[in-house]
């Protein structure tokens, strides 16, 4: 049986138990809203409350964010879009990264037009700046040098944490995933991505300051709750597995005992068949799609739609 909280919407999934009278209380853990519920079935009660998909039919964008840098963010949110895109989802990918990895990764120079031109040259519209993949289903919107200048112009605005959110509504009905690829650094990029998305992923090695920068998310994350008033689902990515390493193996039982049902299933793990294909400038999903990487990315796309496989 499934359950949604009356005020954010957000689902449960209840557990059988004959203990439970029919009616009780339940308070929603992302909202503190408390409501009554009318048991159909006399022999389930509830579990802890959480959300029970990562996305929600109807909600579409996703953000991909660690305050620290190295964490596999480009890497997942390429071949994360990548695997929609194979399962037959159209899948815009958002650079809104200076550093601009993503666009670099898919060949593109520093002369391409980015969501800086978008947002300051009135006559440029959506379609002279996204560019076409040479992968069925997939797009890009790249990032460019110009990108810095975001945030002098535009932090001192009315609403500025709202610029991307806004850009990304006049196309959204058209894509079925938006994804978008943040900097190591939680400033107006990383917020205005919050603002925009309706889950983010946060990618995380085994490693101590891996681990701060996800507190550092989560933190960013609530208070993106509070402004907002809406939920947005976060879970937490394994990325680079060593399952020889010892701390690695301490670390990842740290990260579950902390983060529970947080923790998405799938781990990626550390494959030379990514390297190869970050030189290649290609997802690794379509360099060597038999890779462990290749089949966890697609493992984590169809986690994430909630499919079994």
């Amino acid at each position: 049986m499934i359950i949604i909280c009356e005020k954010c919407q957000a689902r449960y999934r209840l557990a059988e138990n004959t203990d439970t009278p029919p009616i009780f209380k339940a308070r929603c853990s992302k909202c503190s809203h408390v409501f009554t519920v009318h048991r159909t079935d006399t022999a389930i009660q509830p579990l802890v409350l959480d959300e029970t998909s990562l996305l929600p039919e109807g909600h579409k964008i996703i953000a991909v964010c660690n305050q620290k840098g190295g964490v596999g963010k480009t890497s997942t949110a390429m071949n994360l879009g990548m695997s929609l895109a194979l399962m037959k989802k159209r899948v815009l990918l958002v650079d809104f990264d200076m550093q601009a990895s993503l666009s670099i990764i898919f060949g593109l120079n520093n002369q391409a037009k980015s969501f800086y031109d978008l947002m300051h040259t009135p006559e440029i519209k959506f379609s002279d700046v996204i560019k076409k993949t040479k992968y069925p289903n997939l797009w890009l919107l790249p990032s460019n040098p110009n990108l810095t200048l975001l945030n002098k112009k535009n932090i001192n605005e009315k609403d500025f944490e709202h610029i991307l959110r806004n850009k990304l509504e006049i196309i959204k009905d058209e894509i079925d995933h938006i994804i978008i690829d943040t900097p190591p650094s939680i400033e107006l990029f990383t917020l205005n991505a919050l603002m925009a998305s309706d889950a983010v992923i946060i990618p995380t090695q085994c490693e101590f300051l891996s681990m701060h920068g996800v507190s550092h998310i989560e933190e960013a994350i609530k208070t993106v709750r509070k402004i907002k008033d809406k939920k947005i689902n976060y879970r937490i990515l394994v990325t680079m597995f060593s399952g020889e390493n010892t701390a690695a193996k301490v670390i990842y039982k740290k990260i579950k005992d902390r983060y529970q049902d947080r923790v998405l299933d799938t781990i990626i793990e550390f494959d030379v068949k990514m390297q190869e294909a970050q030189i290649m400038n290609a997802p690794v999903v379509e360099y060597d799609k038999n890779s462990p990487s290749a089949r966890q990315y697609l493992s984590l796309a169809n986690e994430i739609l909630g499919k079994t496989s």
